[in-house]
């Protein structure tokens, strides 16, 4: 599991191959194990799988994405949506400090697909800055959900290098944040 966590990457261009209904499966199936709070598994996913929903759905990515082209070309991508009112909530009632828990719970699931992906050979870039209205629209987002991500999905064309990443010493606190 640590050489998947450790190269893992974001991959924004895919080679022309299909990813098999097996393989599919697969990966829902070890997402479907997600956690969630109060396990809840608020998420609901969309995979998009025709050209002209992809292109739609790329067209509204913001002009500076560099996940532009990818969102076009990618052989599937997954729309990850959520029900706010779910996470966070007990008997209706927020219950949680952070009113939009439901996105924790979002980023997990994509962290389990994403790697998940990565351990079948597959590759995936996260996808957050789009017209998300636009989009719920396009994915046809039943009232009381949203879209909070798109994940496109495919057999990776490039293998690009690791980002630079802040040592363990600068993020990890023992017992309470040092003094200034």
């Amino acid at each position: 599991m640590d050489d998947i966590i450790k190269k893992r990457r974001s991959i924004r261009r895919f080679q022309d191959r299909p990813i098999a209904a097996e393989t599919l499966a697969d990966l829902f199936e070890a997402a479907r194990y997600s956690p969630s709070w109060g396990n809840l598994q608020c998420w609901e996913l969309v995979v998009v799988r025709v050209a002209e929903d992809k292109k739609k759905l790329a067209s509204l990515l913001s002009e500076k994405n560099p996940a532009g082209k990818c969102t076009e070309t990618a052989p599937i991508l997954l729309g990850i949506c959520g029900d706010p009112q779910k996470s966070g909530y007990y008997k209706g009632v927020q219950v949680t400090r952070y009113q939009h828990w439901f996105l924790y719970d979002l980023g997990i699931i994509s962290q389990t697909l994403c790697l998940k992906a990565w351990e079948q050979g597959l590759g995936s870039v996260i996808i957050g800055s789009f017209d998300h209205k636009a989009a719920e629209e396009v994915l046809q987002v039943p009232s009381g959900l949203e879209l909070v991500a798109i994940i496109a999905l495919g057999y990776p064309d490039h293998d690009p290098p690791a980002p630079k990443r802040r040592e363990v010493e600068e993020f990890v606190h023992y017992d309470r944040f040092p003094m200034p």
